[in-house]
């Protein structure tokens, strides 16, 4: 009778879970192709290793993160007892083959048990707590699903009572494979003790069936929910970009006319146009909210949400699968996503600061496709922000953001009292870097001083640069963040041959964006090149002692970590070993910084776009400077240096900062400690 029950549950378990997974793997499969998800093997083992395994990410956040992980592992080790459940469907006395007597795995599978239950309390316990707060913006879990994850804990809670119901059962009745090692299970045992060998028979019978009907119909629940993940979450990590779906755009499209057709689809309009990884990403959401809560526009009370923009994007995925898979499927559908799934104010929002792509621990590229969504509304549909205009002419037409021309690019030189070299034909060989001044060093008064800055010290420091000047020009990082691929590669095409006939090998870059760009995008198009960030360079610079902050510059420092410089490429000590190596200077670390840093609202062509609803990006992170109580408001990027000054003058004039409060680079702070 066991075996038959045991038997019928397994069965129609099954083949409702069965036809689940394979209608989820072609709706996954019906996306285009993602090339470049298989290479780099160590990589991928290590971020398994890492983020599936160790629970990296989920760690960030300690109390969850450590009750997610006991739950995991747990599962990882309790695997056994589901062998050892369908076992004893066809013997009572069944236990796992070499290793089904040692009391070491009794004791495990007892420890995780209590420890699996330990962490459900916690769980219910955080979200008690924050149930009321679920219909605030201010939480993570604003907008996410939170019925299905009691359901979650209530199966987690039944497969373990059930478990420890018919092992307490066997304890009794002399079958039970472990020893005292099993502590949990005897406990269990105890108080059965007292029923019977005929109660306990039934109870073990009992416990064992619904413990395996409850394991069954978790399976499942598991396929038609958000807890998707505990099968895709592995997926999507081995699959995900490396070293990480940050700096350089996970695709670079081909935009050469003489091989285009009339038929081609630049980005995503709709919901077929996504990738199967994008697709993946749908399917493996868990709705955390961890990227909710990073988001710079969501926390200004902008529209955007990465998490709901997930969450609409998969609604929208499932109901249009009748039109991409099964019989009488066109593979398409008609609808556009932008103004019917995605609202277009909250595809312009995007910084593209990668805070959402740094907080998920399942490792969704939110970035990517945010992008891929404005190319289709730029390239196809000629559809985006009408101030963007005039910015995208003056990086065709004069080849930086602000229509100033070639012409203006050596003004800055004015400021330095000795000569730069300008590369007019191949580098000389005694050159050992090109310094890559961007649009912003070159154009923007308060850029163009640290710009010269940095100049000062590499003279100083003996280190032959040279610029480019007025052949130098936008590398098109604002064009492709706001999704013009089309005039990017014009840009950097030309760029790249520029620096390919000069020979450059070594290139210094003091903009983030541009530094991004050089390293991480060009190579693609045939640009390799070796490229430090400014802050990079002098702190190896000071480090070999051919810099000598000596002068104290008495002042307390908050460093804005810039999220191209930041998490887009990991730089994050540099800067705040240059700032620590001015004598007379201390530094305060703002609550949101390095990996967890707030975006200055510059990034993803925000820079040149009205910024309407909410507060202001850059005012919250002035605000959160504030808060430090600092002299100094240091930085390492135009854009942030432009952004943050402009929030900190606000706040002067408001009375609300204090008129002695500067915003100043790293190198300018650097340099005031070597002036004599």
């Amino acid at each position: 009778m066991r075996l038959v029950i045991g038997a019928v549950i397994f069965v129609i378990a099954v083949v409702i879970a069965g036809r689940r997974l394979l209608f989820l793997y072609q709706l996954i499969k019906s996306g285009k192709p993602a090339p470049g998800r298989t290479s780099g093997a160590g990589e991928r083992l290590w971020a398994e290793i890492s983020e599936v395994i160790g629970q990296r990410k989920l760690l960030r956040k300690t109390v969850p993160g450590i009750a997610h992980a006991f739950t995991f592992w747990g599962f990882i080790i309790l695997l056994a007892t589901i062998i050892e459940a369908f076992g004893a469907l066809f013997n009572s006395s069944f236990a796992i083959p070499l290793i089904g007597h040692d009391s070491w795995l009794g004791f495990l599978e007892d420890f995780f048990t209590v420890l699996i239950l330990c962490s459900l309390v916690v769980f219910s316990i955080i979200r008690l707590k924050n149930a009321p707060a679920r219909k605030e913006r201010e939480s993570r879990f604003y907008g996410s699903h939170t019925g299905a994850a009691w359901l979650t804990l209530l199966g987690i809670a039944l497969v373990l009572i059930t478990l420890l119901g018919y092992r307490g059962a066997q304890v009794n009745l002399g079958h039970f494979p472990y020893g005292d090692a099993a502590f949990a299970s005897h406990l269990v045992g105890s108080w059965f003790s007292t029923f019977g060998v005929g109660a306990n028979k039934t109870l073990e019978f009992v416990f064992l069936e619904l413990n395996i009907a409850v394991i069954m119909a978790f399976l499942v629940f598991v396929t038609y929910s958000k807890h998707l993940h505990i099968f895709t979450s592995s997926l999507n990590v081995a699959f995900s970009r490396r070293p990480k779906a940050l700096g350089a755009l996970g695709v670079t499209p081909n935009m050469d006319p003489e091989l285009l057709s009339e038929d081609d689809v630049f980005g995503v309009g709709k919901i077929e146009h996504l990738t199967w990884k994008q697709n993946l990403d749908l399917a493996t959401c868990t709705e955390c909210g961890r990227c909710q809560e990073q988001c710079p526009a969501w926390n200004t009370n902008k529209p955007l949400s990465p998490k709901l923009l997930i969450m609409d994007l998969r609604e929208h995925l499932f109901k249009s699968a009748s039109a991409l898979i099964g019989s009488g499927s066109t593979g398409s559908t008609e609808v556009n996503l932008i103004g019917n799934v995605i609202s277009p104010e909250i595809l312009w929002a995007c910084t593209t600061c990668g805070a959402c792509v740094e907080a998920c621990p399942v490792d969704i590229e939110h970035v990517d496709a945010i992008v891929d969504m404005r190319r289709y509304q730029v390239l196809m549909e000629s559809e985006f922000p009408t101030e963007a205009n005039l910015m995208l002419r003056n990086v065709e037409n004069q080849g930086d953001p602000w229509g100033l021309g070639q012409s203006k690019r050596l003004d800055w030189t004015k400021g330095v009292d000795f000569e730069i070299p300008v590369v007019t034909g191949e580098i000389p060989n005694d050159m050992e870097y090109l310094f890559w001044v961007g649009c912003a060093g070159a154009l923007d008064e308060r850029a163009m001083k640290v710009t010269q800055s940095i100049a000062r010290l590499l003279n100083q420091a003996g280190v032959n640069f040279g610029i480019l000047g007025p052949r130098e020009s936008c590398t098109g990082d604002p064009a492709r963040r706001l999704g013009n691929e089309y005039l990017y590669q014009m840009q950097a095409t030309s760029n790249i041959e520029t620096l390919n006939e000069a020979g450059v090998k070594k290139i210094v870059a003091s903009c983030p964006h541009c530094f991004n760009s050089l390293a991480n995008e060009y190579p693609s198009l045939g640009g390799n090149y070796q490229v430090v960030h400014h802050s990079q360079l002098l702190e190896k610079l000071v480090s070999q002692q051919k810099i000598l902050p000596k002068i104290p510059v008495n002042a307390k420092v908050t460093y804005h970590d810039p999220c191209y410089l930041g998490r887009h490429n990991s730089v994050y000590d540099e800067p705040r070993s240059v700032l620590n190596a001015v004598p007379g200077v201390s530094t305060v670390e703002m609550h949101k910084h390095k990996s967890k840093g707030f975006c200055c609202g510059a990034g993803g062509s925000r820079m040149w776009l009205e910024e309407n609803i909410g507060k202001r990006i850059n005012m919250e992170r002035t605000d959160q400077a504030l808060g430090t109580d600092a002299d100094v408001v240091s930085t390492a990027c135009p854009y942030c240096m432009i952004m943050l000054d402009d929030g900190v003058k606000s706040r002067q004039s408001e009375g609300a900062a204090s008129e002695s409060l500067r915003v100043l680079d790293v190198a300018q702070i650097l340099e005031n400690s070597t002036k004599d």
